[in-house]
């Protein structure tokens, strides 16, 4: 009787099946950051691409600066509490004076340093896209109120280099490129894990990153 050999056992396959699954779930975090991060900086990147476009070509964007004037007269009770302000200073007027500002020419100076003489009080108030300052008369209580602006295109350059925009949108700034750095990072995760399917990734890579570094050596002086 010819005894028939039993067939062979099959290799085990634990370490194939630990790395697919490992490979599921790292697509599956990069998938889930990636389209997350993508989300919060969207906006964001639109406008930073934008601007860097008019900023780029800012001697060919025309701009027509408005300046408007509004003067006003600080009431006899506030003008007689000047005369305890210093006469050479940097401290913020006082809160009633800046209460009166508020009101009569819709600007915020609480708290906003000075730079004061014996004969005025100036106040500088930059802007995204302008400029203005309102001064005091010390002597006659009179006040003017300079404000210029230089148009949408200016405020959106302002946004994007962070000029005079205060610390909420400082905050958001340092907000918005973490979420940039996270899109790019796992972009990048899932460019290598993809990269075998896709030839061209690492030639595309090599090449985002010669353009920019040969233009730095050879053509910035």
């Amino acid at each position: 009787m010819t005894e028939t050999a039993a067939p062979a056992a099959s290799p085990p396959r634990a370490p194939k099946t630990a790395l697919n699954g490992a490979r599921s779930f790292w697509l599956k975090q990069l998938h889930q950051w990636h389209w997350i991060s993508a989300a919060l900086s969207l906006i964001g990147l639109l406008l930073f691409a934008v601007t860097g476009i008019t900023l780029n070509h800012a001697a060919q964007i025309p701009a027509e600066p408005v300046t408007v004037e509004q003067t006003g007269d600080l009431p006899a009770p506030l003008l007689a509490r000047l005369s305890d302000f210093p006469a050479e200073t940097t401290e913020a007027v006082p809160d009633a004076v800046a209460r009166w500002a508020a009101d009569a020419f819709k600007v915020q100076i609480a708290g906003r340093p000075t730079e004061t003489t014996a004969g005025e009080i100036y106040v500088a108030l930059p802007e995204p896209g302008g400029d203005g300052w309102l001064t005091i008369d010390r002597a006659s209580g009179e006040a003017l109120r300079e404000r210029t602006t230089r148009g949408w295109v200016a405020w959106l350059n302002d946004l994007h280099k962070g000029r005079n925009t205060g610390p909420v949108w400082y905050w958001f700034i340092d907000v918005f490129a973490a979420a940039c750095i996270v899109f790019a990072v796992t972009g990048f995760g899932l460019t290598w894990l993809h990269a075998r399917q896709r030839p061209s990734t690492w030639p595309l890579l090599g090449l985002g990153l010669l353009i920019p570094a040969v233009i730095a050596l050879l053509f910035i002086h």
